[in-house]
């Protein structure tokens, strides 16, 4: 894993990357768009080898949650591990898959709960049309 901060790229240079971009073909384009956005920002970019393996505290802190949860998710079959003896190895990707799922859930659940809302709005207007 390397970190590369992002604190002295001038913006000359951040202007070349995205015009360089819109010119790239559609797979690369997003990955340098993406890049471009990120040092504009000032976010450091963490570059991580898909097949890297953490250890269960590595793997809860980059989740933001306790290991004693991370354990349960586990132990539940929801993200996938090996064993190295007796501790427990997590690949890099399942991480990210599970970030990414959790994501989508949550988005999801918002799109629900916000659609729920329109649709009992609705029911209050019609009822309320027909007294």
């Amino acid at each position: 894993m390397q970190t590369l901060t992002t604190r002295n790229i001038p913006t000359e240079q951040l202007d070349a990357l995205e015009q360089y971009a819109t010119a790239a073909p559609v797979e690369l384009r997003e990955l340098l768009l993406s890049l471009g956005r990120c040092v504009r920002d000032g976010d450091e970019i963490v570059v991580i080898d898909d097949s890297q393996t953490l250890t269960p505290n590595q793997a809860a802190e980059r989740l933001g949650m306790s290991r004693g949860h991370l354990y349960k998710l586990l132990d539940r079959g929801e993200i996938p591990f090996h064993r190295v003896g007796r501790d427990r190895r997590i690949r890099v990707h399942d991480i990210v898959e599970f970030e990414e799922q959790r994501q989508r859930d949550r988005r999801e659940l918002a799109e629900r709960f916000a659609h729920q809302q329109q649709t009992a709005t609705a029911a209050d207007d019609e009822i309320a049309d027909l007294l």
